[in-house]
């Protein structure tokens, strides 16, 4: 009897502690925001920086969960327009963030011109024999050049260069197309092509290829990256706070650690 009557008196001590336990967690949980998912579509020459930001973000927002989709500009913007879920999305060019301001499919009054990166010849790091400009890239002794096809920022910077150059033809005719700019940074970097075209901060994070220049001056219009909200976003209260984030001094030297020039108007 006593042993029964002290098992059922440990059994009601272990239930009471049981319960202040669960009742003293529901208390911290109590003062504990929800956590909020933000998902973010980027151009792929911002992965490496927008990563970094987000993690910098997250150190002071801890109930902010920021899931990141990177891809070519164009390829992000058709997501966006078959409604994939997207609270953010940040641009390599200005013509696939105002196609999607004139869709309403992304809030006017919430984009900013946020900051600059330059386009770029590059080739493969050991290369002793390769092109020294633009121009000697559309030379026949060129077998191949890689560029962003027609959907890719960088591959419509790259067409206007040389349109402007008067070398469009020779560069279509050799031209291996890119579903976005990482990928020609790849090809390159493998030496699976000679040379290519990218942004300054691609070839910067890339020690297997260098520079051999800068787009000729005048030759394409500056390489501005807009970002804004899209209309769709379900945590636009969240979405809104991450934008003036990135307006930030800490924000920008990270970009300029990657090589991104932030926008001055």
């Amino acid at each position: 009897m006593v042993t029964a009557v002290s098992m059922l008196a440990v059994l009601i001590a272990c239930g009471q502690t049981e319960s202040k336990s669960e009742k003293e967690t529901g208390e911290k949980n109590e003062g504990k925001k929800p956590v909020t998912e933000l998902t973010v579509l980027a151009a792929a020459s911002m992965t490496d920086a927008m990563q970094e930001i987000g993690e910098a973000y997250q150190e002071t927002h801890e109930n902010i969960e920021i899931t990141y989709q990177f891809d070519s500009s164009g390829t992000l913007k058709t997501q966006i327009e078959e409604g994939a879920p997207a609270d953010i999305f940040i641009s390599a060019a200005t013509k696939q963030m105002d196609e999607l301001v004139q869709g309403e499919l992304v809030a006017k009054d919430s984009v900013f011109p946020w900051l600059e990166n330059k386009v770029v010849l590059i080739v493969p790091k050991d290369s002793e024999d390769g092109p020294d400009s633009f121009e000697d890239a559309a030379k026949e002794e060129v077998p191949m050049i890689a560029i962003g096809n027609e959907d890719v920022p960088v591959g419509q910077y790259t067409q206007t260069i040389y349109q402007n150059l008067g070398l469009l033809e020779n560069i279509q005719a050799k031209a291996n197309l890119a579903s976005n700019v990482r990928q020609v940074l790849d090809w390159v970097a493998t030496g699976n092509a000679p040379c290519g075209v990218v942004y300054a901060t691609d070839a910067q994070i890339e020690e297997n290829v260098k520079v051999v220049c800068e787009a000729p001056k005048g030759s394409c219009d500056p390489v501005i990256y807009p970002a804004g909200m899209v209309s769709a976003s379900k945590e636009k209260e969240a979405s809104a706070e991450f934008l003036e984030y990135l307006k930030t001094e800490a924000v920008s030297e990270i970009l300029e650690a990657y090589g991104f020039t932030p926008y001055q108007s």
